[in-house]
């Protein structure tokens, strides 16, 4: 699925990677076309902002691998995110988000949505959703495994509060992947990735996408394109096209690496402990059996010894490259609370690397 899904060979010239179709305006053939084609009675592309062939076909990759109805593709996963909320919300509205979060996806939840009216609220578990329900409630928000501690939410749960509820739920995939998890099989709404870490997988191209049910990407891909213009370019579409093909092999490859540097970790003495969802001392790993084939290839731990033991090891890494982001073929390090986390884990220890 990863190499053929959502792929036909071109149909003007027998290609069989997706051409690059670089045009920002589609012709129709007269005046009452493309008054069918904007009214959405006739397809066909017209702008590409709205949609383009070559990310379509990144589109409909993504949705076969993730078992959804269609998807989305954007400039930065930030786009797919806030296009969601955004376009699944109004003012008035509550979203309720579980643990820690991607330092980004943080921001908008306890910075822009409020300024518009959406009250946010967090929560650290699966208990704290269902007590903050309320007649206001509009959507859940999860992540798992959760940027940068790993954590783990039970998907099949979070959409059976919701279901109960009568109100959605969207959870970020982009650590597992649907190489290793699907979240729409275990009833969830909404999928979103930053396809800039393992679906493109070299570190070279920024995107995002959302997959779904047909209505619900309709509305997603209305609010993110027309209205914020948030849209990829066929130019990183194919690009992630291109990663997609080799994501199951990659995933695999990952998995391996970080298992094994998880268990050594975990058993050195200048580390006060791992977050790794594979070891048997990580508490979400008895759900993290049951949802993922298997446990990612991103790990965090807590050195002993302080800030400056941090800074020690890290500036000591030599195959290792001091980067932020994840999900590239090379091996990435960064300290969260320094970097990508500053004002969200000041709690947390100055050792905590990720």
């Amino acid at each position: 699925m990863a190499v053929h899904a959502g792929k036909l060979p071109d149909a003007a010239t027998g290609a069989i990677a997706a051409p690059i179709v670089a045009t920002s305006s589609f012709a129709y053939d007269d005046f009452d076309a493309g008054v069918r084609r904007f009214n959405g009675e006739q397809p066909g592309f017209l702008y590409s902002r709205f949609g383009n062939p070559t990310v379509q076909t990144f589109e409909a990759k993504m949705a076969a691998l993730e078992g959804g109805d269609s998807a989305v593709a954007f400039a930065s996963g930030m786009a797919a995110i806030s296009s969601t909320l955004l376009s699944l919300t109004s003012a008035g509205d509550e979203i309720i988000y579980v643990g820690t979060l991607y330092g980004g996806t943080d921001g908008v939840l306890r910075g822009l949505l409020p300024r518009l009216g959406i009250r946010t609220i967090p929560v650290r578990d699966l208990q704290g959703v269902e007590a903050g329900i309320s007649p206001s409630t509009r959507l859940i928000y999860v992540e798992t495994p959760a940027n940068p501690v790993m954590g783990i939410v039970d998907l099949a749960e979070v959409a059976r509060i919701a279901r109960g509820a009568g109100i959605f739920n969207v959870a970020d995939n982009t650590f597992s992947t649907p190489c290793l998890t699907q979240p729409l099989t275990l009833g969830i709404d909404v999928v979103v990735h930053s396809a800039t870490k393992y679906i493109g997988g070299h570190g070279d191209v920024t995107g995002g996408v959302v997959v779904g049910h047909a209505e619900l990407i309709k509305s997603i891909r209305s609010t993110g394109m027309r209205d914020l213009g948030g849209c990829m370019s066929p130019h990183e579409a194919v690009m992630f096209i291109r990663g997609l093909k080799t994501l199951p092999l990659r995933m695999d490859a990952a998995c391996d690496n970080a298992g094994q540097i998880a268990a050594f970790l975990h058993t050195h003495p200048a580390v006060e402990r791992v977050y790794y969802p594979g070891l048997l001392s990580h508490p979400g790993h008895e759900i993290a059996c049951r949802q993922m084939r298997r446990f990612g290839g991103i790990l965090s731990f807590e050195l002993r010894g302080g800030r400056a033991m941090a800074r020690t090891f890290l500036d000591h890494l030599n195959l290792v490259t001091q980067a932020v982001s994840v999900g590239d073929v090379d091996s990435l390090a960064c300290h969260p609370a320094s970097t990508t986390h500053p004002l969200r884990i000041a709690r947390w220890p100055k050792t905590f690397v990720c």
